[in-house]
């Protein structure tokens, strides 16, 4: 199969073919039918997170089952699939406890450079975030998939895997907004228009979409923003304490920069709660002011969303089958695996949302 190996940071990404092996009692081999291009594995492109090498990238994709092993249940050939990272066990303590998203147990997910999966001319492939999109076919643990219906378009399938359900899920999971609250949410990418189209569907009463780029504030608004600032002309933080006379409940980040970090929290009005969901560099810090605990503001993560993706992913769907999420909005292109270099390039540049990997999967 072909695929896109990532060698080194700052250096493109080569088309190889490479060898996947059969699947084992609770494996799943997928055909890829679309890929996203999501900025968290820029990171990794750009030496900002470290990852073992040569490896495949992509996280964030649709399928069609190919093959299943012996002891597999849940899927058969032939059915259509959104892949997730937050691969779960179902009997860890975080599993059994609602928090499948933060399942470490090694058997499901294996730290990168373990798994055998992949080859390349005799020598393994590492097999990035338990998946590896960038390629024709994914060999993954069968708790790695949810079964979607045959009415749904891959493509916008796909978007629910990563980005989608990342936003969204930051605003409806982990910081649980509930209707009338006014939010914040700094970055207008795939992940902050997700969580600015999840804030509409909690029924925040006031949304600000805030963003350097005028292009991408604009589709914010048709996503569910009242509000949209442009941070390359006016101080967000201030803007939208006047906004709102003083700040929002819940504020969101989804650029993953310590100065957008720090911005996310001091928006905050007293009580309020600023969510952290962009990848900010490894080993970067984040500064804040002490005093401004003492009024009961709160900073938290969030790990994809908080999902249960089994159960979260479909409600999405349906959302969008009902006109209530909205995913048109966020493809900007269809692209082929051999353009992904020039793909990585575009999206560094911002000026685009999702550009999809089509595999030329007819399902």
């Amino acid at each position: 199969m072909r695929a896109a190996v990532f060698h080194a940071a700052h250096q493109p990404m080569t088309i190889e073919n490479l060898e996947v092996a059969k699947p084992k009692a609770h494996e799943v081999l997928l055909r890829t039918a679309y890929a996203g291009l999501c900025h968290s594995d820029l990171h990794f492109l750009e030496g900002l997170y470290p990852m073992v090498t040569p490896c495949v990238l992509g996280h964030e994709s649709s399928a069609v089952v190919e093959a299943v092993g012996s002891e597999v249940t849940y899927v058969k050939p032939g059915d259509r699939v959104i892949t997730c990272l937050s691969v779960f066990c179902g009997t860890c303590a975080y599993c059994t406890t609602g928090r499948p998203q933060l399942c470490d147990n090694p058997n499901v997910k294996m730290a990168p450079g373990v798994a055998q999966r992949l080859s390349w001319n005799g020598k393994p492939v590492a097999q990035a975030f338990n998946l590896s999109s960038f390629a024709e076919q994914l060999l993954v643990h069968e708790n790695a998939v949810v079964k979607i219906a045959d009415d749904i378009p891959l493509d916008r399938a796909a978007l629910v895997g990563c980005g989608v359900i990342t936003g969204a899920g930051a605003v409806i999971n982990t910081a649980k907004v509930p209707a009338g609250s006014t939010v914040a949410v700094f970055g207008c990418g795939g992940i902050g228009l997700s969580a600015v189209n999840g804030a509409a569907l909690a029924g925040a009463e006031r949304i600000i979409a805030i963003d350097t780029i005028s292009s991408k504030l604009d589709v914010a608004k048709e996503m569910g923003a009242t509000d949209i600032i442009n941070a390359s002309n006016a101080d967000p933080v201030e803007a939208i304490k006047e906004l709102t006379g003083g700040g929002v409940e819940f504020a969101f980040e989804a650029v993953g920069l310590k100065k957008t970090a720090e911005q996310s929290f001091e928006c905050l009005r007293p009580g309020g709660t600023a969510t952290i969901i962009g990848m900010v560099p490894f080993g970067m810090k984040i500064e804040l002011h002490g005093y401004d605990f003492l009024r009961e503001r709160k900073i938290q993560g969030s790990s994809m969303g908080s999902n249960r993706f089994r159960v979260d992913m479909p409600r999405l769907l349906s959302a969008w089958k009902k006109g209530q999420l909205k995913l048109d909005h966020l493809i900007s292109s269809h692209i082929k695996l051999d353009e992904i270099n020039d793909g990585y390039n575009k999206l560094k540049g911002g000026h685009v949302l999702r550009q999809l990997i089509d595999f030329g999967v007819a399902a």
